[in-house]
């Protein structure tokens, strides 16, 4: 049901956007400073490292559940941020290098702007928005929800609706709707096992906005590692793919309270793992899942173009993982590189990187408890 997750898809009309050349995935930074001198540092990371978007979190416009914050202007929320924020020049300066920018929009303010903010953001040249905390659950919720991604895409706007908004296929419609929360992500510290049942339970609904992250102090004392991070990022498949989530460029400003946390983590780009995310692919051109023990272990397998990425978690006991490579063809015809964190590692917060060429078709790895790692083959030409 994993590898067919479409079913959700199909029950809804075909795609009713005629030209949607614009609506386009890939690999989001979360901004969270709100500051002009944050805002050029993450520009600037994500063109180094292949990141498509950067996404302006809330407090940009003001304090996100005031009904006085208006969301059609830059209203820095001063218990976020003492800014200062101008985004024209950061937009402006991300068109410059191929970056898109996104806008975060409490629910309070889409329920009252949206017909007017909608025109306004596609003169700004902002690629997209994602929609906070909005009603789920009745038939009121949804249609009000559905609309508003189809005013979206009047305006060449692409959407990802955050928090308890699950998937209905819509997205086959309205292609705009690229991606939703509606998943219990990385904000909430989600254990191995809750990440092994959500990718064989949730994940059948369709694409889920995990929020990954990856130097958070989070990821080593209650998230299994930060190969396991790099593993969840194959395996819970989103369109855009949110990476660093806690963690933000080593040259935007300090950051202290808001969103982020408490904890400072500055991404390291000397760490072999920022190679990892800046080649890792947001769609696939092929699934397997090799193996589904929900809450126990997982091992997912997908295709882009000629490289296979294998990503394996298990939870609370050591896993002996033993996998069957024949689905390749010829393996030996394939270069393989492994990202994994064995005892030291976990103990050192360090991921190992080793490459070998593969023999025969059985690759075999012992994971520790509730630790991950992912396997990229390389076909030879």
């Amino acid at each position: 049901m994993v590898e067919n997750n479409y079913f959700i898809l199909n029950l809804n009309k075909p795609n009713e956007i005629a030209d949607s050349s614009w609506i386009k995935p890939g690999k989001v930074l979360r901004e969270v400073t709100l500051t002009t001198a944050g805002g050029i540092a993450a520009v600037d990371f994500a063109a180094r490292n292949q990141i498509d978007y950067v996404e302006f979190d809330a407090g940009w416009y003001g304090p996100e559940e005031s009904t006085a914050s208006d969301a059609s202007r830059v209203d820095v929320d001063p218990a976020r941020s003492k800014g200062p924020l101008d985004l024209h020049d950061i937009i402006d300066y991300a068109n410059k290098k191929n970056i898109g920018i996104l806008l975060y929009v409490n629910k309070k303010a889409l329920e009252t702007q949206l017909d007017q903010i909608l025109p306004i953001y596609q003169q700004w040249g902002i690629k997209g928005l994602k929609f906070g905390f909005v009603n789920v659950g009745s038939q009121q919720a949804t249609a009000w929800l559905h609309e508003a991604v189809r005013k979206a895409a009047q305006y060449k706007l692409m959407v990802d609706v955050h928090d308890e908004y699950r998937p209905t296929g819509y997205s086959r419609t309205f292609p705009n709707l690229i991606t939703q929360e509606g998943i219990r992500g990385d904000e909430e510290s989600p254990s191995s096992e809750q990440s092994l049942i959500t990718m064989f339970t949730r994940a059948i609904a369709g694409a889920g906005d995990y929020t990954n992250c990856y130097h958070a102090v989070r990821v080593t004392t209650k998230m299994g590692g930060k190969a396991a991070q790099m593993a969840k990022a194959v395996m819970l498949y989103s369109p855009w793919q949110f990476i660093y989530w806690y963690d933000r460029p080593a040259d935007a400003p300090h950051k202290a309270g808001g969103a982020g946390g408490e904890h400072e983590t500055l991404i390291d780009e000397s760490e072999n793992a920022v190679a990892f995310y800046r080649s890792l692919p947001v769609t696939w051109d092929e699934t397997k899942v090799l193996k589904s023990a929900i809450g126990e272990c997982g091992i997912i397998a997908r295709r882009a173009g000629n490289r296979w990425y294998i990503a394996m978690l298990g939870a609370k006991v050591k896993q002996d993982i033993k996998i069957d490579l024949s689905f390749l063809g010829t393996p030996d015809r394939f270069k393989a590189q492994l990202w994994s964190q064995d005892e030291q590692g976990l103990a050192k917060n360090t991921v190992d990187r080793t490459e070998f060429a593969l023999k025969n078709n059985m690759f075999n790895l012992t994971l520790e408890p509730d630790a991950g790692a992912v396997l990229i083959l390389d076909k030879i030409k």
